[in-house]
């Protein structure tokens, strides 16, 4: 530190024989978040000199001055930052001292060959820029495409870094005077803003019919969408990373008429909440999930729904078609000038779903709008500011109070986890089927991509190659290593088999086993790569030997696995189909305990083993079931924990048919919720799981199920104990081989394991145990983290 004789009136006096010259190179998230200013700030301040730019790697400084001043920006680096920055590492050299340096400046951008710094994620609009646009007397007033360096979209409009404005889409839009002056004014908020305009020179709202006629522009657009809302109209909006499908969450008609017109029977929607307190009035969570909820991010949250007759105001209960017997809710708030706007006016909640066909990607395009989504809306709120990367809203829910992101979209993608050691060429990890994203590595950055979603149409696959286009295009991109699931006909197996085929420089192509890269996402989110226990649950995915696995136990390290333990196989009788309607897999397992006859006996009626589950199923249909079954005859053995839950949610009459992934699990844990442990305990029910020479015993846990059903006196509420019980079971199970190895961190993941219960009962039994539990922090326990874990290995393996 100076004495008082080297200050005065907190100006360095010391000698300019004494200064230093120092160059920084910055990298992590620091383009787009105010970072650049933030230097001129504080350099300013302290009264140093030279430089800064951006370039593509990050953000280079040059700092002249006394070296203590010099010192306490290097510490404010370290300490304070910019809300929305992230630094993942600092380089400092001295160079020469510069005789004509006499200020200090932010200078034009530089490009370099390989792009590394980070690409910023899409923020939500700042209390600075809402004030603004809630002003009368602002020029922003009510402007719904506000923003500033701390906030507005940023992945969404990038097309190449660094990130400058004619790299953006905003590059068509030529700033007014009043916005060049604050663009170009570095203690302005809104200097280097990339997206700034103001009502004269930026985008504008465009209302139109479905076919794209023009209704209403600018305010009066805005105004008619609130009128359309209010008489229960259907709306595509389009938002930041791509269009909402919107009505009046509280009115039933209108919101039975969307599921009608998107074929969309039974998955929960989206409910956007004008203010935290209107969310409140439907959910009830801790401290920790109204903060998830009102963060910068502004994900979806799912939360515990509300009684509805709690509510102040009965106008505002929402429709029993937003959630159908789910007790959970998505909620988000407004997350963008035009959503504020918006719901200010209405003061209800809205229904904003992504606008999609079931399964395909989000919409960027109005034009895909009028011709993809004809007959679903009424209208359609465009503008005129192009989406050039699509991103959907994330998901996340909070299990004890931890971060579980269950779609890494807006708000947190593309995430970028810094690396100590250097990837030693372009890596790329190409994800799994269903939840896809994809993941690379360069420099010091591992990179996974925002969710792209199924990969079960043409439009998805298109959009899997759009997205790896973007990242190539940004990055400068071309993959010397390729990762992949080991199943040869996922869509994006296929595309990397046929780019290491066209590639013009030979491309190391590795194949990672699905439960295995499950685990590794997590390693890799903790940075690890020591041998870990694993418990790997989920739908299915191609194991060694060809069959179905989802419900393994490993011990895994970065070089491998060993399969310790799994559920012992159980049919899907007609492959697909069974998984559609998973009454057959119902069957598949009293077939493994019960003969035919005696399964055609349980469906008798008034008999005193009549097992309801089986009513809606022919007796002819039980048969011809049974004969494929016995003769293995287009049929799939599955160790799945998925389908297990699915099974059962036949079993215990919650459903027949599965309308979306993940329904039985949402059931089962609705049904869990409904009885505490005291009742399950008083019942004397108790379910249990043996474990004999590595298998899991799924058919005597079947057979535990029925004969509870079957109890002459049974109580009310049978199912829902059995649910609870049925998870008790299995998170049991686990802990039980997890007391097999104290030594090991324990890995739970796979998309079982968004379950709240289970995760939660498990956690606690294991924590119990006193052994460690490896969290997935941002990255998702579901297909979605795949890419991440196929990285994680290929960047440990590379030739």
């Amino acid at each position: 530190m100076l004495s008082q004789s080297e200050k005065r009136d907190g100006v360095c006096l010391c000698s300019p024989q004494t200064h230093r010259r120092v160059k920084l190179e910055v990298a992590g998230i620091v383009q787009g978040v105010g970072f650049r200013p933030f230097i001129y700030r504080l350099a300013s301040r302290l009264q140093l000199t030279g430089f800064t730019f951006n370039h593509s790697q990050g953000v280079t400084i040059e700092l002249q001055g006394c070296p203590q001043q010099i010192s306490q920006l290097i510490e404010a680096l370290n300490t304070t930052l910019p809300a929305l920055a992230r630094i993942d590492s600092i380089s400092q050299e001295s160079i020469a001292l510069k005789a004509d340096c006499q200020r200090f400046e932010i200078i034009e951008s530089e490009s370099k060959q390989d792009a590394l710094v980070a690409v910023p994620a899409d923020k939500t609009c700042c209390a600075d820029c809402i004030e603004e646009i809630n002003d009368p007397n602002n020029r922003h007033y009510q402007y719904p495409f506000t923003n500033c360096t701390n906030c507005g979209p940023r992945y969404t409009l990038i097309k190449a870094l660094p990130y400058d404005r004619h790299n953006t889409a905003m590059a068509g839009f030529t700033l007014c005077e009043r916005c060049t002056e604050a663009y170009h004014d570095p203690m302005d908020r809104r200097y280097h803003a990339q997206p700034v305009s103001c009502p004269d020179c930026g985008p504008h709202l465009r209302l139109t019919t479905p076919a794209g006629e023009e209704i209403a522009s600018r305010g009066a657009a805005l105004q008619q969408t609130v009128e359309l809302i209010k008489q229960g109209k259907i709306l595509a909006i389009k938002g930041l990373g791509g269009f909402h499908l919107v009505c009046d969450a509280t009115n039933e008609l209108v919101v039975a008429t969307l599921r009608r017109r998107k074929q969309r029977p039974a998955k929960p929607f989206a409910v956007m909440c004008p203010s935290l307190a209107q969310a409140k009035a439907y959910a009830s969570g801790s401290e920790a999930e109204w903060q998830m909820l009102s963060s910068a991010e502004r994900p979806i949250v799912l939360l515990k729904r509300q009684p509805s007759d709690l509510l102040a105001d009965p106008t505002l209960r929402l429709s029993h078609s937003v959630a159908p017997g789910i007790d959970r809710l998505g909620l988000f708030l407004p997350y963008t000038p035009l959503h504020h706007l918006l719901l200010a006016q209405l003061q209800r909640p809205i229904v904003a779903t992504s606008a999609n066909r079931s399964g395909e990607p989000i919409i960027t395009d109005a034009r895909a709008i009028t011709t993809g989504l004809e007959g679903v809306v009424d209208a359609i709120l465009d503008h005129d500011r192009p989406i050039l990367n699509g991103c959907d809203d994330s998901v996340v829910q909070l299990i004890d109070d931890e971060l579980q992101i269950i779609r890494l979209a807006r708000g947190y993608a593309p995430l970028t986890l810094h690396w100590q050691h250097e990837v030693k060429h372009h890596t790329l990890a190409v994800g799994a089927q269903q939840k896809n994203s994809i993941a690379f590595g360069l420099g010091h950055n591992l990179v996974l991509s925002p969710h792209i979603g199924d990969l079960f149409s043409l439009e998805a696959e298109q959009y899997f190659i759009d997205t790896l286009g973007t990242f190539k295009r940004l990055y400068q991109f071309e993959p010397k290593q390729l990762l992949c699931d080991k199943h040869p006909e996922y869509a994006s197996s296929r595309w990397a088999k046929q780019y290491v085929a066209q590639a013009a420089m030979p491309v190391q192509q590795q194949r990672v086993q699905h439960h295995y890269a499950h685990l590794l996402s997590v390693m890799a989110a903790n940075q690890y790569t020591d041998e870990v226990l694993g418990f790997s649950f989920d739908g299915t995915g191609l194991g060694d030997d060809d069959q179905l696995w989802g419900g393994e136990a490993m011990l895994a390290d970065i070089d491998g696995y060993r399969r310790i333990a799994s559920l012992a196989p159980f049919a899907l009788i007609g492959n697909e189909q069974a998984i559609k309607d998973p009454r057959r897999i119902m069957l598949a397992l009293l077939f493994e305990r019960y003969s035919l006859h005696q399964v055609l006996a349980l469906k008798a009626q008034g008999s005193s083993t009549h097992l309801s589950a089986l009513d809606s199923l022919p007796a002819t249909l039980i048969t011809n079931l049974h004969k494929l079954w016995q003769k293995s005859v287009a049929s799939h053995d599955t160790s799945s924990v998925g389908r297990l839950f699915d099974a059962l949610a036949c079993l215990l009459g919650m459903m027949q048919q599965t309308q979306f992934e993940g329904q039985a699990g949402m059931l089962i844990e609705a049904a869990a919720n409904r009885v505490s442990a005291e009742q399950l305990m008083a019942s004397g029910i108790r379910l249990d799981l043996p474990l004999v020479d590595g298998v899991w015993q799924t058919a005597l846990l079947w057979q535990q199920l029925v004969e509870q059903l079957l109890t002459p006196q049974r109580p009310a509420n049978l199912c829902d104990l059995l649910a609870r019980a049925f998870m008790d079971c299995l998170a049991r199970a686990m802990a039980g081989l997890a007391a097999e190895y104290p030594h090991l961190p324990v890995v739970c993941c796979g998309g079982v394991f968004q379950n709240r219960y289970l995760l939660s009962y498990t956690r606690r039994l294991l924590q119990t145990q006193q052994q460690q539990v490896l969290s997935p922090k941002q990255v998702p326990v579901n297909d979605g983290g795949i890419a991440l874990g196929q990285l994680w290995y290929g960047i440990h393996h590379q030739n």
